[in-house]
């Protein structure tokens, strides 16, 4: 792999013009979900919640089976589980980001860009509890057990770990929802939603590649292969918690059944590795793609 021989200083000096840039295309373009998105109209039920395609019973048998009403509300549950898990590891990057720049020169443009993104998170966050209200949904949450081990993150997770992990669960969700956004059998206002999401997540993950890479240029062997592990395991709890099994009991549908049949669906399994193609690809060429990381990934179906 070829390393950058750039001088310390000029680099500092390209990644403040890489947040400087990013502070201005967020002055430009942001939204505030509170206006943007029709939270007045009544929902609609004659709509998806997700593209069905998307959907973790897709292609299966019991989706065959199913009614058009019950596959119309599964997909508005599961969107709402999407949403929830992304609220939950939002959280945790969060103070992992507030943790990487807590000495951080209040002068420098990556730390004003930070908490820009901070910002921008606190507002996703809000946007999709309010979206997953609407939709009709309970606040689903991943079991005791991965809330806790969330809390294990992001103690021990730092530097590269922070900005690997918000791609990790970035790109998965914004090859989904540039999906939905785009399909006319998704209610409106969720397409809305996955609109702002994927304008504004672009920048965040821009700032979240060069943030690892920088992080990693310093780190020896040994702490680049502790936190490639911390981020597969991230992975792993993300992927698995997208979609919380309540949601087929939501649905007026047999969940040991339901489970059964989304755990063996290989084309649910085909689009969460098309959605992570660019990823894998980044990680490998950051040398975030180590052997014990890999056996994670490949169980959360990623590879």
């Amino acid at each position: 792999m070829a390393h950058s021989t750039a001088h310390p200083d000029s680099q500092s000096a390209t990644d403040q013009d890489v947040a400087e840039r990013l502070l201005r295309s967020a002055a430009k373009l942001s939204y505030d979900p509170a206006v943007e998105v029709d939270w007045e109209t009544p929902l609609d039920k004659d709509f998806h919640g997700q593209s069905p395609e998307w959907n973790s019973l897709y292609g299966t048998a019991y989706w065959n089976e199913m009614t058009e009403e019950q596959r119309k509300e599964l997909t508005r549950q599961e969107s709402a589980s999407v949403a929830s898990t992304g609220i939950w590891f939002e959280m945790i990057l969060q103070q992992m980001v507030l943790r990487d720049i807590y000495r951080m020169d209040h002068t420098d443009p990556r730390f004003q860009w930070a908490l820009t993104e901070i910002a921008d998170e606190c507002r996703h966050s809000i946007m999709f509890a309010r979206g997953s209200q609407k939709l009709g949904a309970p606040a689903y949450r991943p079991k005791r057990a991965v809330m806790e081990l969330g809390r294990f993150m992001k103690t021990v997770g730092f530097g590269e770990a922070a900005y690997a992990g918000i791609l990790v669960a970035e790109e998965v969700l914004d090859v989904m929802q540039r999906d939905w956004m785009r399909d006319e059998r998704v209610v409106p206002f969720v397409r809305t939603i996955n609109n702002i999401h994927v304008v504004e997540e672009s920048r965040h993950m821009k700032f979240a590649r060069d943030e690892t890479r920088r992080h990693l240029a310093r780190a020896s062997r040994a702490r680049r292969h502790f936190q490639a592990l911390v981020v597969a395991i991230a992975a792993y709890y993300i992927i698995t918690s997208l979609v919380n099994p309540e949601v087929y009991v939501r649905a007026g549908l047999d969940p040991e059944r339901a489970r059964r049949e989304a755990a063996a669906n290989e084309h649910y399994k085909a689009q969460l590795r098309a959605s992570c193609s660019g990823l894998m690809e980044f990680l490998a060429d950051v040398g975030m793609l180590t052997r014990p990381a890999l056996f994670f990934y490949q169980r959360a179906h990623l590879v």
